[in-house]
């Protein structure tokens, strides 16, 4: 995977189109195209490679295919070199790191990570509160119905209230649910400012969606998580988070002894 994002990287028009990703995430192709001149057919195999190297990530909304970009391929490029030469001479990645991991104009969060496990595997993982609080410390506790609540366990906080509910599940393939109610007992517990505590529990529910695909001996999980107000206290603090947590799912997905005997 390497070399692909390697060689992605290395063509100019395909920076440039990761440019216009990072200053207004989410883009459809016909408004990639407006902003190159290049034709439509060119800009589209460009965004191929960077698909293919894990660079671009895409959803659909409506009819509408929006294009993201996706960090974690930098992520594992600069955990990887940068521990093993010279920091000055990686720097470049050090820097489109932050660069891709920047706010963006749609304020979602994006990300894309190929697991090697099954669906029903990381199925479970995402759902099974045994499961979740040994790489998350989160219980969510639900029936998994379309509209059923969900209680958040965290550290001896609980967090319930209205809206906070299953908003997506088909098992295997696509999970979603409204973000946790921020409580007292949740900021608490987090070390939340008393500043920071107001304005986040004055936010609107945020959303987020797992969308899980085979890909050979690996899942490709894409996590979207938005929703947010202009300014969100929680967004600002969910993205360096989100980058984390999936790096444990990851990891504990494809280590575990007891979720690798799960059905």
């Amino acid at each position: 995977m390497d070399d692909e994002v390697f060689r992605a990287l290395a063509d100019p028009s395909r920076r440039q189109l990761l440019d216009m990703l990072n200053a207004n995430n989410g883009q459809t192709l016909r408004e990639l195209c407006g902003g190159l001149d290049m034709a439509r057919q060119s800009v589209s195999k460009h965004l191929t490679v960077l698909e293919t190297a894990n660079l671009v990530t895409t959803a659909w909304r409506g009819r509408e295919k929006l294009h993201y970009l996706n960090a974690e391929p930098i992520n594992a490029i600069a955990d990887r070199w940068i521990h093993q030469y010279d920091r000055r001479r990686v720097q470049l990645f050090a820097d489109l790191k932050t660069v891709l991991e920047a706010e963006t104009m749609s304020n979602d969060f994006v990300y894309t990570s190929y697991i090697k496990t099954t669906p029903e595997r990381l199925w479970q993982a995402l759902t099974d509160p045994k499961f979740t609080q040994e790489y998350w410390g989160v219980q969510l506790e639900t029936d998994w119905k379309v509209g059923s609540e969900i209680v958040w366990r965290y550290g001896g906080a609980t967090m319930a209230g209205p809206g906070q509910v299953v908003l997506e599940y088909d098992p295997y393939r696509r999970l979603a649910y409204t973000w946790h109610h921020i409580t007292p007992e949740f900021a608490q517990v987090t070390e939340m400012s008393d500043e920071v505590f107001e304005k986040a529990s004055a936010e609107p529910l945020s959303k987020a969606s797992f969308d899980l695909e085979p890909v050979g001996d690996q899942v490709k999980l894409t996590v979207i998580h938005g929703g947010f107000e202009p300014s969100s206290e929680i967004h600002a603090s969910i993205s360096e988070g989100w980058v984390q947590l999936i790096s444990d799912l990851k990891s504990f997905v494809e280590s575990s002894p007891e979720l690798a005997g799960a059905k």
